[in-house]
């Protein structure tokens, strides 16, 4: 009977330990970034939640590491979401273990679009230099291209896909999860209802009981700054007067200079280093979403740029962050077939 207790003891010692060691952990850090000062009230101090695969405490190896970006209006606190996905992807074998970060690049405008702005922060320069620095240097983390991943939804695809394009010789492989911001279509449009209405706003109270105003203004202030110009500090390539559209042709070119739609000539040759290119978008996600997406693919298949391209069942937000979403059944076995794990 007693060695039958301590045979059961064992057993559940070995149970727990097993329980214990196939579990992740996530640390919040920080990053102080010179990259990020500025004059008007972004702090340049950002929050990084880090996942760590089971065991990371316990071993000496090194891991291979995928960057998150995360949309608008999000921030670092996405992890909270995706901490058990990334447990069960490494679990199911999805992929082998790894390190994920997750910045904080919101702003008081909900959205850095990870462009420099040179007035509101260098956001870009932040994530392709001082992020991947800290990683490197305070983590064991296989620091190469090879071994570097990165990817994002909406915003973040967006960003994930114009930073790869930039910093080939820093990521390797990036896959875009519904991005947008890809070029001027739908609301993002001249003659759609979103000019209109931001040409009647003068004031914060008003900007946010909007949606397309706040996301049009956070692409002004990421692309188009100006210090000289209140209430928003930034130049709109569209506006009404008098109930008549006029298009600001300079601020125009700095707004397509930053969309990676009119962008990829001048990248092909970045493009084609890369090791593996993915999008995805849902078929319902409104057309601004499935239209330029639909584009940047077509684009890329006409410059020869290799690449995947997937419309899948559902809207700008589902599927995605659950066990049976986008991440750890699409996105974690890209990066496990593409990354260098040793």
């Amino acid at each position: 009977m007693k060695a039958l207790v301590k045979l059961t003891l064992v057993f559940f010692a070995i149970q727990l330990t097993y329980a214990q060691t196939t579990k992740g952990t996530v640390v919040i850090d920080s990053i102080y970034s010179k990259n990020l000062v500025n004059e008007f009230g972004e702090n340049p101090t950002r929050e990084v939640a880090v996942y760590l695969p089971p065991n990371y405490d316990k071993e000496t190896q090194k891991y291979p590491v995928i960057y998150f970006l995360h949309g608008f209006f999000g921030d670092h606190t996405l992890m909270d979401y995706m901490k058990d996905i990334l447990d069960f992807a490494i679990e199911t074998k999805r992929i082998r273990p790894f390190i994920l970060v997750v910045p904080n690049e919101k702003t008081t405008y909900d959205g850095s679009f990870y462009s420099n702005s040179g007035v509101f922060g260098n956001w870009e320069d932040f994530t392709v230099q001082d992020l991947v620095k800290y990683m490197d240097e305070n983590y064991r983390t296989l620091s190469k291209k090879e071994s570097r991943g990165i990817t994002g939804h909406s915003m973040g695809g967006y960003g994930a896909i114009n930073i790869a394009m930039k910093h080939p010789d820093v990521f390797n492989t990036v896959y875009a999860i519904s991005p947008g911001a890809l070029a001027i279509v739908r609301e993002y449009g001249p003659n759609s209802e979103t000019f209109k209405e931001l040409s009647g706003i003068n004031t914060f109270e008003a900007l946010d009981k909007t949606y397309f105003g706040k996301v049009m203004v956070a692409f002004a202030r990421s692309w188009s700054p100006n210090p000289n110009n209140p209430p928003f500090y930034c130049d709109f390539p569209f506006s009404y007067e008098n109930n008549e559209l006029v298009i600001h042709q300079e601020t125009l070119k700095k707004w397509q200079e930053n969309m990676t739609f009119y962008n990829l000539e001048k990248y092909i040759d970045n493009l084609k280093s890369l090791k593996a290119i993915k999008m995805d978008w849902g078929r319902n996600a409104g057309e601004r979403f499935t239209q330029q997406c639909k584009m940047f693919s077509i684009k890329l298949e006409n410059l020869g740029i290799d690449h995947m391209a997937e419309e899948y069942i559902g809207t700008h937000t589902s599927n995605i962050y659950t066990k049976d979403g986008r991440i750890p059944q699409q996105v974690l076995p890209f990066f496990e077939y593409y990354l260098t794990f040793e």
